[in-house]
This record gives C-alpha cells, sequence and structure tokens, in this order.
C-alpha cells in the first residue's frame, strides 16, 4: 500500500526504504470535458545555492537526459490521454551528482497564456513514486483544486541532506511559466 502525502509533507525514502535505487516519478492529470491542453513535465537539479547545477540539469522536453545520466525524462505526452502516468521522469539515486542537492518536478502547461489555459481545467493531477524494480507504488501526492488560476505548479521535490533522499509534496501554483521557472534557478 503506497503512502499518501498531504501538501507539505515528507518522507525519508532512505530510511523507510533502504532498498529503492532507482525510481520511476510519474505524473498524471485528467482533462475536464472537452479540453486539450499540452502539460509539459520539467525537473530542475539544484545545488545548496538553489540554482541549477548546470545547464545540462535542467531536464525536459528538450533536453531529455542530465548531465550525469542519473535523471531520464520519457519524453512529453502532449494529449494527456490515457488512464497511466502522463510524464514519467527515471531517476537513479546512487549516481546522482553530488552537488545536487534538490530535484525539483513542475509542471507547465504549454502557451498557456496566449491559449488562456489554466490549471482549472484539469482534474485529479498526482505525483506518484514507483519503485522501478519491483512495480510497486511507494508514495503518492494527490493535488487538490487550488491552482483554478494558475498555469503552473511544482509537483514535489526530492532533497538530498546528508546523504539521505526525501521526498515533499510541494503543491506550490504559479504564473511564471517555464521561462519564469529557468530565470529563477539559471
Amino acid at each position: 500500500m503506497a503512502i499518501s502525502l498531504q501538501k507539505g509533507s515528507s518522507f525519508n525514502l532512505t530510511k523507510k526504504e533502504p532498498a529503492l535505487k532507482k525510481i520511476m516519478i510519474g505524473l498524471g492529470w485528467e482533462m475536464t470535458q472537452g479540453q486539450k491542453l499540452d502539460l509539459d513535465a520539467s525537473v530542475f537539479m539544484l545545488a545548496s545555492n538553489g540554482k541549477l547545477v548546470g545547464e545540462e540539469y535542467f531536464v525536459f522536453f528538450n533536453n531529455l537526459k542530465s548531465g550525469d545520466g542519473s535523471v531520464q525524462h520519457t519524453g512529453d505526452n502532449r494529449t494527456g490521454a490515457g488512464d497511466e502516468d502522463d510524464e514519467m521522469i527515471l531517476v537513479n539515486l546512487p549516481i546522482v551528482n553530488s552537488a545536487v542537492k534538490d530535484i525539483l518536478v513542475t509542471v507547465s502547461i504549454h502557451e498557456a497564456a496566449a491559449r488562456r489555459h489554466s490549471f482549472g481545467l484539469l482534474q485529479n493531477a498526482y505525483i506518484r513514486i514507483v519503485d522501478v524494480e519491483t512495480k510497486r507504488e511507494v508514495l503518492r501526492y494527490d493535488l487538490d483544486a487550488e491552482f483554478g488560476n494558475n498555469t503552473d505548479v511544482e509537483f514535489g521535490k526530492l532533497h538530498n541532506e546528508n546523504g539521505e533522499w526525501h521526498f515533499t509534496a510541494v503543491g506550490v501554483g504559479s504564473n511564471k511559466g517555464l521561462e519564469g521557472y529557468v530565470n529563477a534557478f539559471a
């Protein structure tokens, strides 16, 4: 049975799941009736100063693998169709560059301002962590509907503290867009 997290709560993966090495971060959402949106999952691998370790540590639809090879985006799902995860990020925890302290997962709506799209057109959004080897869902965070006017959301974050990986259910929405995140973390 997977652990269900609430906004702001944290889970020590290293202590509570010591065998966990390779994880899949699954992100999912459903469109409200008749809507079509292109959502993009992005990963920012941040140093202790809150900035990208290097530009090759920004993993998204145009850069599918981190500089150290530890994080891989499996590709952009432009429709959100299907019952499974809409976008997936693979993380090999033991080989993450030691300079990386946070692995932040965001989801932004492509061309949100031009198309007047927001997270209010979505429902049932979630982020989950799955053990790649056993295929077992370890934890899940179901986002609530508070992001109705937002065009992007920080879904969750892996944080390395003293060699231990923790996952935090962030759940913070904004309207800065993908470019705004890049500017904030560059």
